[in-house]
């Protein structure tokens, strides 16, 4: 399979605490991964160097073989890998077009005091991907009008105006209500079935882990303690005794 994202030895220190110790990851095209681990596990550290957020102290990230561990967030942005974040980085005073309209402005270099975002070609796309994403119904509300499983798909949906080839979710459930979450995420992976993005997201509930991933990756203390199939890596002494709290 084609590889898309390559890090090797990513070390990452804040004081005496090691976030991220000797992670080596390699994620190829078309995957669905998730990050599992307990708070300060490393695995939102290890999300925030892809993505420019965070520089590693040691080690390289090589994305479609270019190194990008010195990049910002934007040029990261530009080379193919967006996210969402587990606050959505929504504008609450502005319709959900409107937000849409922004992204698409953001991610083509195009926005602009001078220049209008509402161009027929540009609303257009957002309708599309609000389409997708089952948000036509809410294009014209302020975003501070529409539930959390809302605002989270719409942050999704605004990361995808960049056309990612790998698109990192942080804790996409977070804060969504249990009768939200399994609609949400069928709708996220409905979503993102013809676009050709890898996905990896960070999550807690292993519900949502379980269902919705090809492949977990347990992190433990900065270092990857476990990496294989779902089944494979809840059924894992380690994984059981410091990540789901779950033994035989």
């Amino acid at each position: 399979m084609s590889q898309l994202l390559h890090t090797k030895g990513l070390r990452k220190s804040f004081g005496a605490v090691k976030a991220a110790d000797d992670v080596s990851i390699t994620i190829t095209a078309n995957e669905r991964v998730s990050l599992i681990g307990s708070n300060g596990a490393g695995k939102t550290t290890f999300a925030n160097m892809v993505t420019g957020y965070l520089k590693p102290d040691a080690g390289s990230i090589e994305f479609l073989g270019k190194e990008i561990s010195k990049l910002s967030p934007r040029e990261v942005t530009r080379q193919g890998i967006a996210r969402s974040f587990q606050i959505p980085q929504v504008f609450l005073q502005l319709s959900v077009l409107d937000n849409m309209l922004v992204a698409i402005a953001c991610s083509h270099g195009e926005l602009s005091f001078t220049r209008s975002s509402h161009r027929a070609e540009a609303i257009d796309s957002a309708t599309r991907l609000l389409e997708r994403f089952a948000l036509q119904a809410y294009c014209d509300r302020k975003v501070v009008e529409m539930p959390g499983g809302m605002r989270k798909l719409l942050d999704i949906a605004m990361a995808l105006t960049a056309t990612p080839k790998l698109l990192l979710l942080d804790e996409p459930t977070s804060g969504v209500s249990v009768d939200e979450k399994f609609p949400m995420m069928d709708t996220v992976s409905a979503a993102l079935e013809t676009e050709g993005v890898s996905v990896l997201f960070v999550e807690h509930d292993m519900e949502i882990v379980q269902r919705y991933s090809k492949r977990v990756i347990a992190f433990y203390s900065g270092r990857v303690i476990a990496d294989a199939s779902p089944a494979d890596v809840l059924d894992d002494e380690q994984v059981q005794l410091y990540v789901t709290g779950r033994r035989k």
